[in-house]
């Protein structure tokens, strides 16, 4: 088997100049390379490293002011614009809590950081970029025309890194093969039902080495019920109509972004769903959909219901809830709309 050579820094820039337009995650895809890799070859160009250290990162973004925070996974792309505000820190997940970027961040997985800046016309277009150790992106800021520059350029200083080369190491995604699980449906019934608060699930999927999917998959109808694809449209078009203020959950293993509030303007573009309100974008791919759930959950102020889709690999893509605090029973108007979403009947063999 030939091994294909990586292309070198230069000929990435050159890939990049002859590409214009194209995005620089669908360029690296194209030309073998991951997305670090092509932004490490502009540095010293339009690129230059820095540190990504989580804390020092988030303490000192307030003072930048207004930004674009984006979080991706491979079927959706979730941007709020607003402040990083309300930061608590942590070693091993951190959080911001502000009116409109909400994230919850483990910080082991940032492992790249870079700051770019890109020439647009006039303009210049400054972001900060970070990646996990497999050059996939966790997670980026893009400055806005009201952001501070002056404070922007502390941020940068503080996580100035002495490394500039243009090379990067990436390690292969890992592949984290996990042992069947023996548990039975009766087993997690036992432990759904006797949820106080939402935030638990997470502990039951431990114990009983299951995922997220298997478990929505297994617990029964009650608690989690698959829906048609067609309920996706159907509950935009409900909220919209409705004015009904949601949860919109977008994340990968090292970033987790939330919108809360109202959706109103949704553009379909081909297989896009678009979200495109003042300080909330969301593009989801609805063609990389293959099964939307159904979920509720029990908590002391009664149960949680969520919508949730996952890829052809059973991995979530995205989740809504209704808007909601914690201590407060959810909204009836969100229960209506996702109550009454078209669901697949199930067979009795199944």
């Amino acid at each position: 088997m030939t091994v294909l050579e990586r292309p070198s820094p230069s000929e990435i820039r050159r890939a990049r100049i002859d590409n214009p337009k194209k995005r620089e995650r669908d360029l690296a895809i194209e030309l073998g390379i991951s997305e670090a890799e092509l932004v490490a070859a502009h540095c010293g160009v339009s690129a230059r490293r820095i540190e990504p250290r989580v804390s020092d990162l988030l303490l000192n973004m307030e003072a930048v002011g207004e930004v674009m925070a984006l979080t991706r996974n491979e079927s959706a792309v979730h941007e709020k614009i607003g402040v990083y505000e309300n930061v608590h820190v942590g070693t091993r997940s951190a959080m911001t809590l502000g009116a409109n970027i909400d994230l919850r961040i483990f910080p082991d997985q940032w492992v790249h950081g870079f700051a770019v800046e890109k020439q647009d016309g006039e303009t210049v277009r400054r972001s900060l970029q970070f990646f996990d150790a497999a050059g996939e992106a966790v997670h980026k800021i893009h400055l806005r025309p009201a952001s501070n520059l002056e404070a922007y350029g502390k941020v940068l200083d503080l996580l100035a890194c002495e490394d500039q080369s243009q090379t990067l190491q990436v390690k292969p995604k890992e592949i984290v093969a996990r042992d069947p699980s023996d548990a039975t449906p009766d087993d997690l019934r036992e432990r759904w039902g006797a949820m106080t608060d939402v935030h638990q699930f997470v502990g039951i999927l431990r114990k009983l080495n299951l995922s997220r999917h298997d478990a929505v998959s297994m617990v029964g109808d009650d608690y989690a019920r698959q829906l048609d694809l067609s309920s996706l449209q159907a509950l935009f078009a409900h909220v919209v109509e409705q004015e009904v203020p949601i949860m919109c959950f977008v994340g990968n293993h090292g970033c987790i972004q939330i919108h809360s509030g109202p959706v109103q303007n949704i553009k379909p573009m081909g297989p896009w769903i678009n979200v495109m309100d003042e300080t909330f974008h969301l593009h989801l791919r609805q063609d990389h959909i293959c099964e939307l759930w159904f979920v509720r959950k029990p908590n002391k102020d009664g149960h949680v219901t969520s919508i949730e889709a996952y890829d052809s690999e059973r991995r979530m893509i995205i989740q809504f809830f209704g808007k909601r605090k914690e201590g407060q029973g959810e909204r009836d108007d969100w229960r209506m709309i996702a109550e009454n979403l078209p669901a697949i009947v199930r067979s009795h063999a199944a």
